[in-house]
């Protein structure tokens, strides 16, 4: 396999940066409003969200990181990532992604900074893959969890997926025909990152390779990257 082609598969996996700006809401903009009223200060906010695998929430999460740094303390974490204390300053918005993967001490200091937010005029925004009413936690937390301000993602639709797409592609002065979409819609990974890369890949490979964008150039990319990954 040729260096070149290499990196093109390499970059169609490539995370681009993730701020609030380039998620496209689709029905979530209440969800978005609420996020962006995390980076006040005075905000104690609690917000649950939650939503299946490729639903954009580890995008807002760090989105939320991003738009909040500048005016407050935040801190990020994983549920893997907490034991059984999290220190925070007054005032911290807390994010914590994958709660329902939380150990048994991991809930029990997330309860406790449950009780600090008034005291502390902490603002938490929590996410998993359920709803509040199906999480296996302590009963305690998850009562706690359900009083959040709870939001589901919803996914985009199609249509919406598509002018997405053709918005990307307008941005990168690339002339993207309605076949290679519907290609993508059918065939590649449904959620919009992913859908993303791929229009990008698209993109570096036309340049590199002095051909149109159409979709038999896409088939070959998304064929190579399947064989890349066969055979390291």
């Amino acid at each position: 396999m040729s260096a070149t082609r290499r990196q093109l598969l390499l970059d169609l996996h490539r995370d681009a940066p993730r701020t609030l700006d380039n998620f496209v809401p689709g029905s979530n903009l209440e969800l978005i409003g609420r996020i962006e009223a995390l980076a006040t200060p005075s905000t104690g906010d609690r917000l649950y969200i939650w939503g299946a695998a490729g639903c954009g929430r580890s995008h807002l999460l760090e989105a939320a990181e991003h738009a909040a740094e500048a005016v407050r303390p935040v801190l990020r974490l994983s549920a893997a990532k907490i034991d059984a204390e999290i220190d925070l300053r007054p005032s911290t918005l807390l994010i914590v992604d994958d709660v329902e993967r939380l150990s048994e001490a991991a809930q029990i200091a997330l309860f406790r900074r449950f009780n600090d937010t008034l005291a502390l005029n902490l603002a938490l925004l929590l996410a998993g893959s359920l709803p509040p009413g199906e999480l296996v936690l302590r009963e305690d937390l998850r009562t706690r969890i359900g009083q959040c301000l709870v939001y589901e993602i919803k996914p985009l639709s199609d249509a919406e997926k598509a002018a997405a797409l053709a918005c990307f592609a307008a941005g990168r002065n690339m002339r993207l025909d309605d076949s290679v979409v519907l290609y993508l819609l059918r065939h590649g990974r449904r959620d919009l990152p992913s859908l993303l890369e791929a229009i990008a890949a698209l993109d570096r490979a036309s340049l590199e390779q002095k051909r149109p964008a159409t979709l038999p150039l896409l088939r070959e990319i998304m064929q190579s990257t399947i064989e890349f990954h066969c055979f390291p």
